[in-house]
C-alpha cells in the first residue's frame, strides 16, 4: 500500500459570514491543488463563514446538505480529499464546529465536532461541544482530526497516537497575539507523539481579530516540512507515513511510558 500523501493547505482570508464567496475561494484552491498533484487539501476552521457565531443558526446546515454537500461535490469532481470545519446542525438545538474528511470520491470518511470550545471567541455561548474523536483510515495511513483550541490539549493528540495515528489534520482560526504559541504547540504535538501534524490556519482579519497564518506541516521528528507567512497562500508538502514507525522505533517513547503512574 502506498504510504506517501501530498497535502495542500489553503490558508484562506475568510470572508465574514459569506458562504458563497468562501466556497468560491475553496473551489479555486482545490482546483489548483488537484492540478498540482495533491491528494488532500486542508481548509481552515469555519472556512465557510468565519466566526460569525451570532448568525450560527442561519449558517449551520445538516452534514449531508448545503456547504457539506457542495464540499463533497468539489472533492468528487476534482478527485481530491478535502478536510475543514464548518457550522453543522447536529440535532434539535445543537450546532457544532464540525470538521469532515471527505475522500476523493466524495464520501465522508470522518466527522469531528470540536470538543474544546474557545471561550475567548464565545463558542460556548453558541455551540455544542463534540463528544467523540475521529480516528480513520485515509487509505494510506491512519489519521485523526482536531480543531484550533484543541491544540492546547495534549491528551487528545496522545489518544490519537496511542490508537495508531500517523497524522492529525488540524484546521484553525488562530489569532494574534498568540502566534508563538501556535508555532510551539504544533511542533510539540508532533514531537511528543512522533507523528505528522498538518495544521491549516487562516489569514487576514475579521471584525474583532487579526489572524497569524503560519500554516505548517511538521514531521514526526519536529522538522518543519512547509510553513506559510501571514498572507493567503496555498502550501504543499509530501508526507511519507512510513517514517512514523521508524521514528517511534528509533526513540521508543511509547514502549517506555508508565501509564500506571499517570492516573
Amino acid at each position: 500500500m502506498p504510504t506517501r500523501i501530498k497535502v495542500a493547505l489553503a490558508q484562506m482570508d475568510i470572508v465574514w459570514g459569506d458562504p458563497a464567496a468562501n466556497l468560491a475561494q475553496a473551489r479555486s484552491y482545490a482546483i489548483d491543488a488537484a492540478r498540482r498533484g495533491a491528494d488532500v487539501i486542508v481548509l481552515p476552521e469555519l472556512w465557510s463563514t468565519g466566526y460569525d457565531l451570532t448568525s450560527a443558526v442561519d449558517h449551520a446546515e445538516p452534514l449531508t446538505q448545503g456547504i457539506f454537500a457542495e464540499t463533497a461535490r468539489l472533492a468528487r469532481t476534482q478527485s481530491i480529499a478535502i478536510v475543514g470545519s464548518c457550522l453543522a446542525r447536529l440535532g434539535t438545538g445543537r450546532i457544532g464546529n464540525t470538521a469532515v474528511y471527505i475522500d476523493a470520491e466524495g464520501r465522508t470518511r470522518a466527522i469531528y465536532s470540536k470538543t474544546h470550545l474557545f471561550r475567548l471567541m464565545n463558542e460556548h455561548r453558541h455551540l455544542t461541544p463534540g463528544s467523540e474523536l475521529a480516528f480513520f483510515d485515509t487509505g494510506r495511513g491512519m489519521a485523526g482530526l482536531a480543531i484550533c483550541y484543541d491544540l492546547r490539549f495534549p491528551e487528545l493528540f496522545r489518544c490519537y497516537a496511542l490508537a495508531g495515528a500517523d497524522v492529525v489534520f488540524l484546521s484553525a482560526e488562530w489569532p494574534h497575539p498568540r502566534g508563538d504559541h501556535w508555532r510551539t504547540l504544533v511542533r510539540a504535538r508532533a514531537i511528543e507523539n512522533q507523528m505528522f501534524i498538518v495544521a491549516c490556519n487562516r489569514a487576514g482579519r475579521d471584525p474583532d481579530h487579526l489572524f497569524c497564518g503560519s500554516s505548517c506541516v511538521i514531521d514526526p521528528t519536529g522538522a518543519v516540512l512547509a510553513e506559510a507567512d501571514e498572507h493567503p497562500a496555498l502550501l504543499f508538502a509530501e508526507l511519507d507515513l512510513a517514517t512514523v514507525s521508524k521514528t517511534r522505533a528509533d526513540i521508543p517513547v511509547f514502549a517506555d511510558r508508565r501509564p500506571e503512574l499517570y492516573s
